[in-house]
Parts: C-alpha cells; structure tokens; sequence
C-alpha cells in the first residue's frame, strides 16, 4: 500500500472514529430478521400490496425468501442521461420477477439539468436539490417494506443525493443502474471555440445554438467529463455499480442486460441470504479513499470536493479537504478527458475504460482492495469488463493490458501528471479548491491586481467593455451556499479564456462553484469562509494583490494592512422568483462547502 495512502485512511478512521461506531451501532438496530413487511401490522401491509398485481401479492404474502426492492427513480425527459430510465422500473421488475422476487417503484426524485439552468436564476437551487433528493428518497424508503433498493440516477447533485439517502438507510444493500452516455457529437474542442467565438462576439446565436445541439444531440449523458461522468467512476470505485457499466451506450444491448443482471443481484445481498452485505458495512473509510483517488487520477469535477464529504458523513465518516490534498501529491493522473483533454468519454471507454484504470491504480498501492462491493469480496472484479458472448450472455473478461489510447488513458508507469488533478489551496483569504489537471504548468502561479464584482454578469460586462484586458485576477464574491445557493459560474469560462488566449494572465477567485467541465484557467473556487459567513474574501477591493499558487498551495492577498482591513459581512437577499424563495431555509443553516454544503440536520 502506498505509505500516504496508508497514511490518510489510518487518520480518517481515527477522526471518524466515535461517529463511525453511533452509524454502525444504528444500521445494526435496524436490521431486521427475515423480511422486513413481517414488522408491519396486517392495515399497514394491505395498504403496500394494494395496488401490486396477484403474483406479486402472492410472493409478499407468503414467500420468507422474497425479498421486496425498492426503485427509487429520478427519471424525467429534461436530463437527457435521465430521459432512458423511463422503462427501467417495469424492466427491473420483470428481471426480479424471474428471479422469484418483488419491485416495487417507492418513490421519485426531483432532478434538474444544470445544463439547462446554467447561467440562469434556477441555478441557485442546483446545490441545494441534493438535500432535497436526499429527502425525496428517504420518504420513499420510510414505508419500511423494503428489503433493498435500486437507485436509478446519474447526473450532478442527484447521484450524490441518492447516495446520501441510501446511507441513511444504511442496514439495506443498494445498486445504482447507469443508462451510459450519448454517442459522440461534435468534439469538445470546437464546440469550446464556438462559445468562445460567441463570447468575443465574432458569432451569432444561430451558430452557437447550432454548435451545442451538434454536441448534446440523444439520449444519454453527456460525453464530456464534468460531474455527471465523475458520479460513475466514483459509483464503480465504491463497488455499488456493476464493474465496467457506467460509460455503455444507451442502446447498446449490453446495457439491458447489465441492468437485468444489477437488478437480480441486490436481492442477493438482502438479509434473506447468505450474502447479507447492507450498504452502510460495505462503504467504510477505506471505500471513500478509493473514491478520492479515482477522483483525482482521473481530473474528475470539483463539485467532488463537496459532494464526498456530504456523503461520507452521511456513513459517520470525516473527510477533509486535508486528506483530498494528501492524497492529490501522490495520485498520478491518467485520464485527458475533455476539458481535461481533447476526448471525450466514449473514447474513455474504448481505451480501456474502468477497468484498466482500477487495476493500474491497484499495482501502485493507491487503492485498497480488501473493501466489500456489490460483487463481493476484494476490488479485483472491478479489473474485468463486461461483454455478450457468443450467445448473447453476460460474460466478463480481464481489462485490456495495455491502453488503447495513451493519449486518452495512460499506465500508471508513464502517467500524464505525476500528482492529481486537484489541490489546496490556503492563505489568509481560508481553504479553496484548485483544478489543475486542465491548467497549463505556466499558469499554476498567477499574481496580479483583482477586479471584484458580486455578479457575473457585472464580470461578463466589464469583459465585454474591454475593462479586464490586462493581468487580473477576477473575484467572484457573494456566490457560496449562505449567499445564493452557491450556483456553477460556469457562464465565466469562455470570457475568461479568451483573455488568457490574448496573452493575460488571468485567474478567477470565487466562493462559488465552477462547472464540473472547468476548463484551463486557473482557479481558485468553493473558498471557505464565504463572503456571508464573514470571510475575508468580502474584505478584497479592486486593485489588491491577489497570488493564487498551485504548486505551493498558496491563495493570499498581499496588500498592506489587508488581515487588519475592516469590512462588514455581507447579508444574504432572500431571492424571488422560480421558487428561490421557499429555499431560505436552505441558505440560513447550510454548511461551509468544505464541510459539504449540507443543510440537511442531524
């Protein structure tokens, strides 16, 4: 095992040690022996089967061996990874029906596309609808009639929302079931140019409109590797999604026999077999390393930074930004996914996929292969990758020896970057995140005056007036969890690289959030103190030196007197409209982001 890989899973056990023990002890009083609807009184089991067909209520009356799988669904045609899912309950169904089993559809979950919403006012509920997926699901699963869960999700907050709802209800083995990205339109490079193209104002909405529907054109995910692609590696590195699942196409016959296959094995795992695995035992401290380096070996989305220490205190677990740092100085990176490279996510897959990345992670000791998953015991099934064989029948092989590409997927001998893709930044402005896998070497160290704004589109006009061409560091304030829900300013990027593009040296400093696609100029993003919980970023005025360092993981302002500067904390506005306003209470209680932007108590 690598010493600091060693080294950060020996201290979060320890940090989360006396919060570990109270989850465990919690699951434990609730598993229950043979089924679970045997708890319930005869008015509350009448109410359940209801509306079920006969055989099913024939299985969930007389059946001890049956087990009853919850779905929990976050299906609707606006997310385009989501729209396939609309005939995945009545398949997993008839699969489990096969089987001598029972599916019953518990509940739906709201699901919003932060690529519909990006740049617009609902964006401000994006981060906050994790919680409330996490809620949405845990009313579902509250009905107390389930033996295990099938979770049905894939993009941005909701796959972490899912999870966090299914580690509260930790004593019940879970799966998640991908649907797999879109074929590949246009590549991420040109339709990266038209935006910019758009943003300099050489182009036209025609042409742009054009351009992004040439890229995001079918059902599926999207092929770029922002925060929806990062859930499915880090679903396959927890081992709660099937070994090479995440990036088959929608249509692809493999597919519907990879869900057929994910359906039928949750039952196996209930406490009416002998392989009882509840997911709350099988995701332990070590499981949330894995996850960490998959995240950085493969330059994943710093929506991650956020998200994992959502979820792992869900399980009793402390992850730091610390321990992510820690383990960024020894993670090589092996993945160039756009906006990390030039491919995309297809093209991931052909060069060998999951498989080949966990099993080079695995030979340099970065990954712990004793942890429990879905499969079993032990990560080596996560090494092999699923096929049809000659009869049309699932069958897995051992991942491709060599990659396919080495400019896409790299051997951990010979990788693209010798550190991952992500770092701490610290100084006197707090903790921010910064993305470097996407970042030349050259533009790790940025120092210059700041231009300040609490609005991008004041950023995006002063832009647009030639008022930022020159070495800047723009500071974004007023945009964390407290302030406005802490919406993606993705909406900067193209602006932002065209100025870098024109010979400036430019960097962005935000309590906000990029884009899970935040792209090649430097950033330091989700700084925590925000703005409205009296950070000192609320204290920067127009012309202060600002120096943001990546390799020395520096983020400080430099101008005299600045640590003694008083300022007053900025108040958060109640916004109105689309519903903001009913999301107050969200904004009120929620949580640094490096404590996970949870607003959710307990």
């Amino acid at each position: 095992m690598n010493p600091i890989v060693q080294q950060v899973t020996e201290r979060l056990i320890k940090r989360s040690q006396t919060q570990r023990q109270a989850y465990l002890q919690m699951i434990q009083q609730a598993v229950q022996q043979g089924p679970v609807r045997d708890q319930l009184s005869c008015t509350n089991l009448a109410h359940d089967y209801a509306a079920a067909p006969d055989d099913d209520k024939l299985i969930l009356k007389s059946s001890q061996r049956a087990a009853n799988i919850a779905i929990i669904s976050s299906y609707n045609d606006v997310l385009s990874a989501h729209a396939p899912y609309r005939h995945y309950p009545e398949q997993i169904k008839t699969a489990l029906a096969k089987a001598g089993h029972v599916a019953q559809m518990a509940s739906g979950v709201p699901a919003m596309c932060d690529g519909v919403t990006q740049g617009q006012d609902g964006m401000e509920l994006s981060l906050f609808s994790r919680d409330v997926i996490a809620m949405s699901a845990v009313v579902g699963l509250s009905h107390q009639v389930f033996d295990g869960a099938v979770m049905l999700g894939i993009c941005d907050k909701i796959v972490p929302g899912l999870l966090m709802a299914a580690l509260r209800f930790g004593h019940l083995p879970t799966i998640f079931i991908p649907a797999g990205p879109m074929p590949s339109g246009i590549g991420n490079s040109e339709k990266a140019k038209t935006r910019q193209a758009f943003a300099a104002g050489e182009v036209g909405e025609d042409e742009l409109l054009s351009s992004e529907m040439a890229s995001y054109h079918s059902e599926g995910t999207c092929t770029f590797y922002g925060t929806a692609n990062s859930n499915q590696m880090l679903m396959e590195m927890l081992g709660i999604q099937l070994p090479g699942s995440s990036f088959i196409n929608p249509n692809n016959p493999l597919r519907r026999v990879l869900t057929d296959y994910a359906s039928q094995l949750v039952a196996h795992k209930t406490a009416l077999e002998p392989g009882f695995m509840p997911l709350g035992q099988m995701i332990d401290e070590r499981s949330i390393v894995n996850a960490v380096v998959g995240l950085l070996a493969t330059g994943g989305s710093t929506n991650h930074s956020i998200h994992l220490v959502a979820i792992a205190r869900m399980a009793g677990i402390e992850l730091t930004w610390e321990d992510m740092a820690d383990l960024s100085n020894v993670v090589p990176l092996l993945a160039r996914v756009y906006p990390n490279g030039a491919a995309d996510i297809n093209a991931f897959q052909r060069s060998g996929g999951m498989a080949f990345l966990m099993r080079e992670l695995a030979s340099e000791g970065l990954l712990h292969t004793d942890v429990n998953t879905i499969m079993g015991t032990g990560l080596s099934d996560y090494f092999q990758e699923p096929y049809l064989d000659s009869d049309n029948q699932l069958a897995w092989r051992p991942a491709v020896s060599e990659s396919l590409d080495l400019s896409v997927l790299a051997p951990a001998h010979a990788p693209f970057m010798r550190e991952g893709g992500m770092k701490l930044v610290s100084g006197n402005l707090g903790n921010a995140i910064m993305k470097v896998s996407a970042v030349p070497d050259d533009r790790w160290v940025i120092e210059a005056p700041a231009k300040v704004f609490t609005d991008q589109n004041d950023a995006l006009a002063a832009y647009k007036a030639g008022e930022l061409n020159q070495d800047v560091v723009v500071v974004l304030k007023q945009q964390g969890p407290k302030a406005n829900g802490m919406p993606e300013l993705h909406k900067l990027t193209p602006a932002l690289t065209n100025l870098q593009d024109a010979g400036f040296k430019v960097a962005l400093v935000t309590d906000g959030r990029l884009s899970g696609a935040s792209g090649k100029v430097p950033a330091a993003i989700h700084l925590s103190p925000e703005a409205c919980a009296g950070g000192l970023i609320a204290a920067i005025k127009d012309g202060d030196v600002v120096r943001l360092d990546g390799h020395a993981g520096e983020l400080s302002v430099f101008t005299e007197g600045f640590e003694q500067r008083e300022f007053e904390t900025p108040q958060a506005q109640v916004s109105f409209g689309l519903g903001r306003e009913i999301f107050q209470v969200f904004r009120n209680q929620v949580s640094s982001a490096e404590q996970g932007a949870i607003s959710i108590d307990f």
